[in-house]
């Protein structure tokens, strides 16, 4: 029975039930994970009708399928965060860095103090974030060192330090510190972490205020330092809300097979900071977004008071189309009912907004239960899970903030595609500039050599390949020179040239539109003397020769050689350089691996006792010299060999260390 037969017959027992289903390659590794709401239809879906090219390389790898049904749509959203972490499926969006998320911690100690983690731990400390990226949250860390006098020491010292003397620290080495002294300074940070650095930053001037009256100058400036560092530290914050709550926004767009999903973090009713994802995705791109907020939440123990999330998003000719402004909506609904809209204030626009929203949630939780699924149904399921409210919002300020994370997401998306396409121009339009300049009417692939060694020793040479001004690193090339002795540069390009296109008669391999040595006029006429004369190859041949710096200084072609003038801030100047540069650094790595085998080889070879076959067996035993050196006589009794050969191995190492 083949693998067809297999998933027809699997296909015809699947349930009309919710579950999360797993998809395997010829391996039987698991290389997709989702969840459905009847997981008859969805699993049937992938091998029946049209997919877009992402989906279909899916497809076109599954030869086998499990499934495992829940109890609900929430176990079926637990479930697949679970199996994700702990299988990583290939196609699935990976919140690989669930540690990326880093978090301001005040311990929970005797004498408590502040650090950044990215670890979250059941261990009673307070946790606040999580911040965007590590920048922000050692910014945030800097600043309330500055105005709260936690310790700052990890180890306690025997003496105050400069902290103490710069009132940055009470000073517990050296005198007791009472609990209500750190309750609150800990509730002020807690405030201050929470949104309320307003208060805070009045109350500073306030107190500087009082200090510039009594003349404590100095005083008064540091307060001041602090306010401007409050006021730097928040001055992003461009959005408002009505109430003070913690809100966590979510909106994402897709585009060309990727997804950029963005978070709007609200607290105390202001945005303080926002996070922008983008990854390509392979599944249904709504599902897709609930699996990557899922894992989010997974291991994030600061939960806001309320979670926005944007219903899932039309998709026309693979980009996002945003649903029309909340404004919009309305006058279309008011026109299609032939009547004029209400008039409410803020506050019974607000109230009758949530009570919209939580209706919808409350319906879509009974529906689920039906195993309909949709936006709301998503929202009702992590509402269930998480214990905080979930909205999907329909109407008024929640949704303009949901439409706003959508619209950053579609401009991240067009930015890194419009990226993308100017990088892919410069670097083609450099290409094209390039033959201009040496007189070539197609230049699109070019292939450079460089060779390296330290005085004759270990010589090994390099070629790699770039196709319309981009490196194509697949096929790289390296070469161990054979039949040259000592550092003679000239003989060694003469044999990897011949080696290298020697092979590309032989097996019809693609032919450079130009080939680039590094070197001058003896470089160039070793390679050229090759490929005409013994290959009957006449491919041009340019060299690079570097200034004393060692870097790419002269471009010199033809026959003889002759400099051709380029601008130095030209593109085509810039790609000979990254070439050049890529040549130069794939040689020298290739070289520093071979003479680094060597020098392994003949210390063990060194020792009397040791041959080649020891000497393989220890390497392959140990992993490396350092390795060997580090171990004991006993460790070497599993290769049968005897103690007093592992005392002259090791003594011969340690003696070689030591020199």
């Amino acid at each position: 029975m083949d693998y067809n037969d297999n998933i027809r017959n699997k296909l015809a027992l699947l349930p009309d039930l919710p579950g999360c289903y797993l998809m395997k390659n010829e391996q039987g590794t698991i290389i997709y994970v989702g969840k459905a709401k009847v997981l008859k239809n969805r699993v049937r879906s992938y091998f029946t009708g049209s997919h877009n090219g992402k989906t279909q390389r899916l497809v076109a790898d599954i030869r086998d399928f499990e499934y495992i049904v829940t109890g609900s749509n929430m176990e079926a959203l637990i479930l697949e965060c679970n199996l994700i972490k702990k299988h990583m499926p290939r196609y699935n969006v990976l919140l690989k860095d669930d540690k990326t998320f880093p978090y301001i911690k005040i311990t929970n100690e005797r004498h408590p103090r502040l650090e950044v983690t990215r670890r979250v731990l059941k261990d009673k400390a307070k946790y606040f974030g999580p911040y965007p990226n590590g920048y922000a949250a050692q910014q945030t860390k800097k600043l309330l060192d500055r105005m709260y006098p936690l310790r700052k020491c990890k180890t306690m010292p025997k003496e105050v330090c400069l902290y103490y003397h710069m009132g940055q620290c009470l000073a517990p080495c050296e005198k007791e510190v009472e609990k209500p002294e750190y309750d609150e300074i800990i509730q002020n940070i807690s405030t201050f972490l929470g949104g309320g650095h307003e208060a805070v930053k009045k109350d500073l001037q306030q107190k500087m205020q009082e200090a510039a009256e009594e003349l404590y100058f100095e005083r008064a400036k540091e307060l001041r330092d602090q306010i401007i560092h409050i006021e730097a530290l928040m001055e992003k914050q461009n959005i408002n809300t009505t109430d003070t709550k913690d809100r966590d926004v979510f909106g994402y767009a897709v585009d060309k097979g990727w997804m950029c999903v963005q978070i709007l973090y609200m607290r105390q009713g202001k945005m303080i900071q926002r996070h922008s994802s983008s990854f390509p995705f392979y599944g249904e791109a709504y599902s897709d977004f609930m699996s990557y907020v899922t894992q989010y939440y997974s291991d994030n123990p600061a939960l806001p008071q309320e979670i926005l999330l944007p219903e899932a998003l039309e998709v026309k000719d693979a980009a996002t189309v945003l649903p029309p402004e909340p404004d919009e909506e309305a006058a279309a609904a008011t026109a299609a009912s032939g009547g004029g809209a209400a008039e409410l204030s803020a506050e019974d626009d607000a109230e009758e907004e949530t009570a919209a929203d939580e209706a919808a949630v409350t319906e879509a939780r009974d529906a689920s239960a039906e195993g309909i699924v949709d936006a709301a149904g998503g929202a009702a399921a992590l509402q269930e899970w998480l214990g905080v409210k979930v909205l999907v919002p329909r109407r008024g300020h929640k949704k303009k903030m949901v439409r706003m994370a959508c619209e950053n997401g579609r401009v991240a998306l067009e930015e890194k595609f419009r990226l993308i396409e100017r990088d892919e121009e410069r670097t083609s339009g450099a290409a094209q500039s390039l033959g201009q300049s040496l007189g070539l009417e197609n230049l699109s692939r070019i292939e450079a050599f460089d060779n390296s060694n330290i005085q004759g020793t270990n010589p090994v040479s390099a070629m790699v390949v770039f196709i319309d001004g981009k490196p194509a690193k697949k096929e790289y090339r390296k070469y161990k020179v054979r039949t040259v002795q000592g550092p003679d540069d000239y003989e060694t390009m003469r044999e990897v040239i011949r080696r290298r296109y020697e092979r590309v008669l032989k097996e019809d391999l693609p032919q450079p539109d130009l080939i680039v040595v590094d070197g001058g006029r003896g470089q160039i006429s070793a390679a050229v003397d090759i490929l005409e004369n013994e290959l009957g190859l006449f491919i041009p041949v340019c060299g690079l020769v570097k200034d004393d710096k060692h870097k790419t200084a002269e471009l010199l072609v033809g026959d003889p050689p002759e400099p051709v003038r380029l601008a130095r801030d030209s593109e085509e100047f810039y790609l000979l350089q990254r070439i050049q540069d890529e040549v130069h650094r794939f040689a020298i790595t290739f070289h520093r691996e071979q003479r680094g085998k060597s020098m392994v080889t003949s210390r063990l070879d060194s020792i009397p006792g040791i041959g080649e076959k020891r000497r393989k067996l220890l390497l392959k035993h140990f992993g490396s010299l350092k390795k060997i050196r580090e171990a004991s006589v006993e460790d070497f009794r599993p290769l049968s060999i005897g103690d007093k050969l592992a005392r002259q191995i090791l003594d011969a190492l340690q003696d070689e260390e030591t020199v």
